[in-house]
């Protein structure tokens, strides 16, 4: 039923009324092979999502009271349920809240990561705390997920409460995601359908001449139907939206062999009008591991020099708290878990052990123990060490750490150890605890990039027992800590991350960075890999919420520059991501850098800001998920065209909500995202923008060839109908079948051009310079096609066509005439709408293509130059006999000359390159108004060139503006009342 397809059975039955038969049969056929295709295609998706979806029937274990026990189908489980966990793990088919035990869960299908995440149940919470699946994500089991492994404690059962079921649950978001995703202002198909509109004015208008011109000559209604109808083909050829989508299905192919998979065709084309990328951080521009650069243990109230080795720090508090404050486990004898973590436990050459036949010491609590390797720890004189680990407190993002209660061997009591960031830590420490440099020391490295992690401990009451261990909240024991010191890790660029972002650079993207770091750090690595040039500046917008004595404020401070790094490390150690910066001032080329804690301030209280910095923001730091969201959708709501790339970690929100979101994670969850890529680096996005192009600016193509190619059979229709003529059917199918769906196959096989620049393609087929190339093409084309029939007409031999009541006239000079001017006008048309760079290659290298166009001209040209008798007899052409030799040779110049006047028109007159710049300059002040309107981020960006506007150093405060609006709001009220008088 789409309209499509509705559309082009009606132009079947049509034809097979006009006894079109040929035609018909083969647009039919065509048209069950693309039905059964897309039929197909959409059963493939969708037993792909079914078996995606599709958990098999399995029996769960309910808890019926406190001590019963019973199997139901796992489709019967309500919210409320208490459900069992298997010792060795499950497939959940919903989302549930951990009550009892602890789970080791895969969420790749989630998160895109397939690293194993501890789930902890969930302790008594304050009354006044609300339950929330985010909130409380590391106590929630969610559908979808796998369970690798359970940790219980005697012989309790590992106990979860169902929350959510069916598409109610996280999986269940993803589902809908996917069946329903996020509409799409698809705009190329919007002015396609005013187009076809404005196409089907110009069939009415046919229709009528042409009803007019019946009607005078006496024809029969029933012809003149057929006819009138008939135009309607022609001038909406039903083939348009099949030839639209021909270079997008070659982009996807190409794309494919590249290792980049689109779930969303139509997407493609908005790769094409891209403005501005966003990048997530680690895993993405940065390497996905860390490596160690050193630790900065505290002794004596100050930091000592930096050791490089941690393993060759004395036994005590400090390497104790790397070897255990982690989430790290055992799975199928190798230890899994957070990268960050594994870095960190494996630079202390620590073991971990499972609790196995010896546990009974730990009184059968322990799930994990660590214990050094180096053999003074076993000396007669010492007590074995090891370190059994409790209870985890796993990491929070909101909380910025993570912390563990664990118990010493041979040692009486408990301790707590805590890592995470270094002022949320330092936060909880004891003020005598933290060196007075603490600041300073925190500031040299994180300006130079580098990833900070603060560590602390504390002695826990000796009266606390194991057993209250597991219920104790962490806000009870999460406070004056002592402050052990800080772990320092670099995370190096990928190789491929500079050149890239310099190549989009130089291709007029904007390029933003957003990720979860702080905000130190991603400045420094967005100067690193050019996100930031050199000499540009850099204002940090530090946003306060209102307080009991204070409104909202905006603080505008200008970012420091890194200095000398000869104190952090050696020369023989600098590597790309520490680098010496020039000096630079605060003009207009500044950049903001923004918070997540900023930004939600800005968009509650700052709402007018907003705009400005997100037009000049290029770094969004500590970021939450749903706020990477927000401001691609900010950014969309300014007029850009938005693309996304991330590791599929925390990105799937942000990469559904872009125009083009790219996940370079192959988990699952990447298939929230329109594109995934194998490729392990940006230069994807580089392939997925030239595509784009391509794949646009063939469309664009391949739609100005069929409106002229209907234009042109439009014009030669009228023309024979004045004289009662027609094409024959053996005509008609040859333009039609052979020579239009031949190029229209064809023509979007040019591959993307080699360099991305800074032009970009136009984004609407409206556009005046669109129109005016198939206004003049068409012009060219009637009065080429006119000037071929005058001089027919001016021939001493010429007879003109005798009218017949009862029957088309194919066979007449009237038709011969038309029909072999017009071919060659479809061949030129072809080729001037075959533009290659800067978007496409030449269209030399599209071999196919090139060689019909070939044969097809060499064709036209033999039929005119050398008439072979049978062949005139199956096209209905008239014998083409010595005494026409001449007209022959003017036709055939005249259609030469057509192909000269059509490149010269499309590639001289209407070149974008140089006439867009003169309709943009005219046209400026016109769109300025609806620019306005529609708050577009050319006019912000305009608006604080033109005031210079540089807000570095100053604090704005929303009382004050809120003041000053109002003063606005007055004098404009006042200044309308009594203007006049003034």
């Amino acid at each position: 039923m789409n309209p499509f397809y509705v559309f082009q059975m009606c132009s079947i039955i049509l034809w097979s009324l006009d006894q079109y038969y040929i035609y018909a049969g083969c647009i039919l056929f065509i048209s069950l092979v693309s039905v059964g295709v897309s039929l197909y295609e959409t059963k493939r998706q969708s037993q792909t999502l079914h078996d995606m979806v599709k958990i098999e029937d399995i029996k769960v274990t309910v808890c019926r009271g406190e001590t019963e026990y019973v199997d139901i189908p796992n489709d019967h489980l309500v919210p409320g349920d208490v459900i069992v966990i298997p010792q060795h793990g499950c497939l959940l088919t919903c989302d549930a809240v951990l009550k009892s035990g602890t789970c080791i869960v895969n969420e790749s299908m989630l998160t895109g990561e397939s690293v194993p995440v501890t789930k902890t149940p969930l302790t008594s919470q304050e009354d006044d705390e609300i339950y929330s699946p985010d909130t409380h994500k590391r106590h929630t089991l969610f559908s979808g997920t796998k369970v690798l492994q359970t940790r219980y404690y005697g012989n309790t059962k590992v106990l979860a409460v169902v929350v959510r079921t069916g598409f109610r649950t996280a999986k269940g978001d993803l589902v809908r995601a996917i069946l329903f995703p996020k509409p799409l202002d698809i705009k190329f198909y919007q002015d396609a359908m005013k187009f076809i509109l404005f196409l089907a004015c110009m069939a009415a208008l046919g229709m009528t001449y042409s009803v007019i011109n019946y009607v005078k000559q006496g024809i029969y209604p029933t012809k003149i139907l057929l006819r009138v109808l008939d135009i309607v083909t022609i001038i909406v050829p039903p083939a348009l939206p099949a030839a639209m989508t021909v270079g997008t299905v070659y982009a996807q192919s190409r794309l494919k062999k590249t290792g980049i998979y689109c779930i969303s065709p139509p997407r493609i084309n908005f790769c094409g009008r891209i403005d501005v990328f966003c990048f997530d951080k680690t895993g993405t521009l940065t390497e996905d591991g860390l490596d160690m650069f050193g630790v900065l243990p505290v002794q004596s109230k100050s930091f000592c020099g930096v050791q490089t080795d941690p393993a060759h720090l004395d036994r005590g508090a400090f390497l104790t708290c790397m070897a255990t404050c982690h989430s790290l486990t055992i799975i199928e004898g190798e230890i899994s878990g957070d990268p960050l973590d594994l870095i960190m436990f494996n630079s202390t050459k620590w073991v971990m052990e499972e609790p196995g036949a010896d546990s009974s010491k730990y009184d059968t609590i322990m799930p994990t123990v660590v214990r050094p390797c180096t053999r003074d720890t076993f000396a007669e004189d010492k007590a074995p060490m090891e370190v059994g680990i409790i209870r985890q407190f796993t990491f929070s993002s909101s909380m910025q750490r993570m912390s563990v209660i664990t118990k010493t061997l041979s040692e009486d009591g408990m301790e707590l150890y805590c890592k995470g960031a270094p002022e949320k830590v330092a936060s909880l420490c004891t003020p005598d605890s933290v060196p007075e440099e603490f600041h300073d020391v925190l500031h040299r490295y994180t300006i130079q990039g580098f990833r900070v992690i603060a560590l602390a401990y504390k002695k826990l009451d000796p009266s606390l027992l194991w057993h209250q261990a597991q219920r104790i909240s962490r806000d009870r024991v999460e406070f004056d800590m002592n402050f052990l010191g800080l772990m320092i890790l670099q995370n190096k660029l990928k190789p491929q991350t500079k050149p890239v972002i310099h190549k989009l650079m130089r291709a007029n993207i904007r390029t933003v960075m957003v990720t979860g770091d702080m905000i130190k750090t991603a400045i420094s690595v967005a100067r690193n890999c050019g996100i930031i040039p050199k000499k540009d500046g850099v204002v940090i917008v530090e946003a306060s919420p209102p307080d009991n004595h204070n409104p909202a404020k905006i603080e505008w401070i200008k970012a420091e520059e890194p200095g000398d790094s000869s104190d952090l490390l050696d020369s023989s150690e600098t590597d790309d991501s520490i680098v010496q910066m020039e000096e630079y001032s605060i003009p207009n080329n500044f950049h903001f850098a923004v918070s997540g804690k900023s930004f939600a301030v800005l968009h509650s209280h700052f709402p007018e800001y907003i705009p400005r910095v997100c037009v000049k923001g290029s770094i969004f730091a500590r970021m939450s998920p749903d706020q990477k969201c927000q401001l691609i959708e900010k950014l969309q709501e300014l007029g850009y065209q938005v693309g996304m790339c991330g590791d599929g970690a925390n990105d799937c929100e942000a990469l559904k909500a872009a125009h083009a979101g790219i996940s370079l994670s192959e988990a699952e969850a990447s298939v929230a995202a329109p594109f995934t890529s194998s490729i392990p680096h940006i230069e994807c996005v580089l392939t997925v923008i030239k595509e784009g192009r391509a794949a646009l600016v063939t469309s664009f193509g391949c739609f100005k060839y069929m409106a002229l190619y209907s234009f042109i059979q439009f014009i030669s229709v009228l023309i024979l109908y004045a004289y009662d003529a027609n094409l024959s059917d053996m005509q008609y199918l040859y333009v039609d079948l052979v020579i239009t769906t031949s190029i229209a196959v064809l023509m979007g096989y040019s591959r993307a051009y080699n360099k991305v620049v800074a032009l970009r393609p136009p984004g609407s087929l409206v556009k005046a310079i669109n129109i005016m190339s198939i206004i003049a093409q068409v012009v060219l084309a009637l009065a080429f096609q006119l000037g071929a029939f005058f001089y027919l007409q001016a021939q001493e031999w010429y007879v003109p066509v005798k009218k017949d009541m009862d029957a088309d006239n194919y066979y007449c000079w009237e038709t011969t005439v038309v029909f072999l001017v017009s071919t060659y006008q479809y061949i030129a048309s072809a080729f001037v709408f075959s533009r290659g760079p800067p978007f496409r290659e030449p269209i030399y290298k599209n071999i196919p293509y090139l060689l019909t166009l070939a044969a097809l001209f060499l064709f036209s040209t033999y039929v005119i130059l050398f008439p072979f008798g049978p062949l005139l007899k199956f096209f209905y052409i008239m014998p083409l006999q010595e005494k026409t030799l001449g007209f022959r040779g003017v036709i055939l110049g005249l259609s030469l000359g057509y192909i000269v006047a059509a490149c010269i028109i499309e590639y001289v007159i209407t070149d974008a390159s140089c006439t867009d710049r003169n309709l943009q300059n005219c046209s400026k002040n016109c769109c300025r108004k609806k620019d306005e309107d529609t708050n577009n981020f050319k006019y912000i960006q305009d608006q604080m060139h033109i005031s210079d506007w540089s807000p570095a150093g100053q604090v704005t405060y929303a009382a004050l503006e809120e003041e000053e609006r109002d003063i606005q709001r007055i004098e404009e009220d006042f200044m309308s009342s009594h203007g006049q008088i003034n």
